[in-house]
């Protein structure tokens, strides 16, 4: 088998796993900035107790330890966004919006990873535009301020997703994950008193905590380090354009669990 076939049967994976995650984000009670304050919390604290973590670690000069955690900043305020859109929203709009991810890519990547422009990424990333449309189209004017959040969503992961690829080099997946989610946590950490008063510290109820652990660890610490992995042989774009089946998981996911 081929690295770069490997490369997309492991995005692919992830894509299935991240196809629960806005699923999670509805049966959790938690708003959405405790929320995901907690998902990169579980996250560091596992990855801290990791040998393969610290051995990475030492292997990374001062310079990349400080980018990836500026890019840690970036996921964190996707996530905000994506599970803020589902609060406002439902899971099937916000998974949908996911789907814009590629024609923000076509004009990111080629500045943040220092590659040609291919318009042919654009035209590829412009062709999910009317089945996006068609899903958020019919939806309650209620609803239009979680799509507009669900975009916003879409534009942070063309960014970190950008960012990923162009550093991601050699560094052990473990470690880069590791330090993205600790940052993450410190900035969320940081911003909480700027949002209006939201509370950061929720202890989750029981049910969620549960919830929680799924969402933690078979949704995000393996599918974002294997992802990692997978940017070694795929550009961003290609796998955002793998990454667009994830509403469709999403979609059907929410119609057999939540109605």
């Amino acid at each position: 088998m081929s690295a770069q076939t490997r490369a997309w049967l492991q995005i692919h994976f992830c894509v299935v796993l991240w196809g629960f995650t806005a699923i999670l984000g509805k049966l959790i009670s938690l708003a959405a900035l405790p929320l995901v304050w907690w998902r990169m919390v579980l996250v560091t604290a596992a990855l801290l107790l990791a040998g393969k973590f610290w051995s990475g670690l030492r292997g990374l000069s001062s310079r990349l330890i400080w980018i990836y955690a500026g890019i840690g900043g970036v996921v964190a305020l996707h996530w905000l966004t994506f599970y803020g859109s589902i609060k406002l929203s439902n899971a099937s709009v916000a998974a949908t919006c996911m789907a814009l991810t590629p024609v923000f890519i076509a004009f990111v990547e080629p500045v943040l990873a220092r590659r040609r422009f291919d318009p042919r990424e654009l035209l590829f990333g412009l062709a999910v535009i009317p089945g996006v449309m068609l899903v958020v189209g019919g939806t309650p004017s209620g609803m239009r301020l979680g799509i507009a959040v669900g975009a916003v969503s879409a534009f942070f992961v063309a960014i970190f997703g950008s960012l990923n690829k162009r550093f991601i080099g050699q560094s052990a997946a473990l470690t880069v994950t590791g330090i993205e989610m600790a940052a993450g946590a410190l900035f969320l950490t940081a911003l909480a008193p700027f949002l209006g008063g939201e509370r950061l510290l929720v202890l989750p109820a029981y049910q969620d905590a549960i919830y929680m652990i799924v969402l933690a660890f078979g949704c995000t610490l393996l599918p974002f380090a294997l992802s990692l992995v997978a940017l070694r042989e795929l550009t961003a774009f290609t796998t955002a354009l793998a990454i667009n089946m994830e509403p469709v998981y999403a979609i059907v996911l929410a119609i057999l669990l939540l109605g």
